[in-house]
């Protein structure tokens, strides 16, 4: 039998969501239901889930999901933690027993915020000091890894089929306005706790049905802006690629999915001059990072969503719309399992971004 990293899987893993915009929390009952239905693109090495809205007692602080390897390696990060940020609460991140997972890292949640003699020390945001303490934790800490760091949000992952990551970390006790899922199939990295989506940064997260041929000149690209990948797969380089464009560099998330998707030079030269001057100038000054090869991702962030293919739509993903509720999925067969009945159904266009956010009367609920 091959081992991992001797064989190639060219189109596995399985990506489902649930939004509500109308800003209605739901528990995570619904989102197993769908990614279960694909199973068979998962092979048991890595289920994921990311939910909005759940931490509304702590609202105003960073949840910290974390995986550590030994006990030692908890003392000296906690230690790092208490010297920079105040924390609010601490704790085991509740688990049962599921006979599918096995070799559990200890897994910890802390609720904090940043000491603010840290900040006028650093002269940084408040955001960008959590993603330079998280990227220390992750590059310096062997054996400690911040798999989620947003506000009233977080990333539970595992090694093993989604449905059963699913029960292990009792969603069903969780309630969210989002909903995102990840099936693994890996391709050329290997299964493990760290490598499971979906990935994180603040509140963006990402899973991903793909293979980015690109990674290598991707990863180069990014990490000249202060970000480290150390988590082995291209979908880390993904999140950070959004978190540099859209929180540090300013760009709607329209314009990042052109950056990521970018139409051909042959498309842009047949654009209006002014849209043309747009997307070359997008091309141009961030052109380390546009992602080839097949790949289908869904964002989620605060009070939104983004549904993205690449520009040849290579992945498969459909999008349904029931009322006030958005579902997105590798398969059609993963939303009618939950919502039968559908008022509109298709699938996105290569390149062609689907941004759905919270009504106007929800924002704030979140």
């Amino acid at each position: 039998m091959l081992k991992e990293g001797q064989y190639h899987i060219p189109s596995g893993c399985a990506i489902s969501g649930i939004f509500h915009k109308d800003g209605r929390r739901t528990d995570g009952t619904e989102i197993i239901r769908s990614i279960s239905v694909m199973h068979d693109r998962s092979n048991g090495l890595g289920g994921g889930f990311a939910a909005y809205g759940i931490y509304p007692e702590y609202a105003d602080c960073y949840a910290f999901h974390l995986f550590y390897d030994e006990p030692n390696v908890k003392d000296a990060c906690e230690k790092f933690l208490n010297e920079h940020f105040e924390i609010a609460s601490m704790s085991r991140i509740p688990t049962r027993k599921h006979p599918s997972i096995t070799d559990e890292p200890l897994i910890w949640r802390y609720f904090v915020v940043p000491r603010r003699y840290k900040l006028i020390e650093t002269q940084l945001s408040e955001d960008e000091f959590v993603v330079r303490c998280v990227t220390n934790i992750n590059h310096k800490y062997k054996g400690a890894y911040v798999f989620s760091s947003g506000k009233n949000c977080g990333v539970f992952k595992a090694i093993g089929f989604p449905e059963d990551v699913g029960l292990y970390y009792r969603l069903e006790e969780y309630e969210a306005y989002s909903w995102t899922a990840h099936g693994r199939y890996p391709t050329n990295t290997p299964g493990w706790w760290g490598g499971a989506h979906p990935f994180a940064m603040l509140d963006f997260t990402i899973v991903h049905n793909g293979e980015i041929s690109s990674y290598d000149a991707n990863r180069r690209s990014i990490e000249m802006h202060g970000y480290k990948c150390d988590l082995l797969t291209d979908t880390e380089a993904i999140t950070y690629i959004f978190d540099y464009l859209v929180r540090r560099k300013g760009l709607s998330l329209e314009e990042a999915a052109h950056v990521v998707a970018a139409p051909f030079w042959s498309t842009i030269e047949k654009m209006p001059p002014e849209q043309r001057a747009e997307y070359t100038y997008l091309r141009d000054a961030f052109a380390g990072l546009l992602i080839n090869g097949p790949f289908s991702i869904m964002l989620g962030f605060t009070g939104g969503v983004m549904a993205l293919n690449d520009r040849l739509k290579l992945r498969s993903m459909v999008v349904g719309e029931k009322g006030e509720d958005v579902y997105i999925a590798s398969e059609e067969a993963a939303i009618r399992v939950i919502q039968p009945e559908l008022d509109k159904i298709w699938a996105p266009r290569g390149g062609e971004p689907v941004i759905v956010t919270l009504n106007e009367d929800a924002q704030g609920k979140e």
